[in-house]
């Protein structure tokens, strides 16, 4: 393909792990200038540091996405780095599944959860929207989920963060056509992220899961003692159990690579063998 990225300011928000540090790290090494985002200044700093040390252009900037105003700091930081800012990746999210039974355990995740799929994404939008519609140009990039679907046990308030992203970015499509590209990422599920540590209840997969919740379970645990079968395991197999993250980094790739009159609105990611019913 092409290479639309060279020279683009991009902002990635939970850029010290997971999607956002393989998409900083590959969009950068594509001549992309990065502005890595996360709460965690570890991480964040060891990222900033392999990027520049192979000769790229990235600066970190520690921010909580669910403040509205370290978002808007995050944002003139960029326009004071690289003086503008042309892609903004909503990455930043959590995954506390459990079961409204579960709601004494849950509350503060669920709270955490709201304040960090929801309004972070608000938030990075709003902080970005008066930059890019004084350039003439921009794009918005949201992880939604495949849990943004349709309403599942286990997943009332993660999903309907997931759906309220699904909202908030169909909205600022259709407000900002022709300034604004608009993007909404649905993986299903990727266990080489670190989302699934914040699950509560790990029984409230089986919402998703249906009558499949067994199947999954003994795929899962065979995988955890490396004894899942190559049909299930190799990628270029019709039966792949389990996405690899860098499948899902490499779809934001080719949504921000694209010439400015193109715009992707809408990917979901998955599996060919997966066993999730939305």
């Amino acid at each position: 393909m092409t290479n639309y990225l060279t020279d683009k300011v991009i902002i990635v928000t939970g850029a010290a792990a997971g999607f956002g540090k393989l998409v900083s790290e590959r969009a950068a090494a594509m001549g992309a200038k990065i502005v890595a985002s996360d709460i965690d200044s570890a991480g964040l700093d060891t990222l900033i540091a392999e990027l520049t040390t192979a000769g790229h252009a990235a600066v970190g900037v520690q921010a909580d996405v669910s403040d509205r105003q370290q978002m808007k700091e995050l944002a003139a930081a960029a326009v004071s780095t690289f003086g503008r800012i042309d892609i903004l990746l909503n990455n930043a999210g959590i995954m506390p599944l459990a079961f409204y039974a579960d709601h004494a355990d849950a509350a503060a995740a669920w709270d955490k959860c709201i304040d960090i799929n929801f309004r972070g994404v608000l938030n990075g939008i709003t902080a970005v929207h008066d930059q890019m519609l004084e350039q003439g140009r921009g794009h918005v990039i949201n992880m939604s989920s495949i849990y943004g679907n349709a309403p599942v046990a286990g997943a009332g308030v993660y999903g309907a963060t997931k759906a309220a992203v699904n909202f908030l970015s169909e909205s600022l499509r259709v407000e900002s056509q022709g300034k604004i590209k608009v993007t909404i990422m649905k993986p299903t599920g990727v266990p080489g992220t670190a989302l699934g540590a914040g699950i509560i209840n790990p029984a409230a997969l089986a919402g998703i899961l249906g009558a499949n919740y067994e199947g999954y379970l003994e795929k899962f645990i065979a995988m955890l003692g490396g004894e899942l079968d190559e049909t299930s395991t190799n990628p270029e197999s019709i039966g792949y159990f389990a996405l690899a993250p860098e499948f899902v980094a490499d779809q934001i790739l080719y949504a921000m690579n694209q010439p400015w009159g193109v715009s992707i609105g809408e990917l979901t990611v998955r599996s060919a063998g997966e066993s999730y019913v939305i």
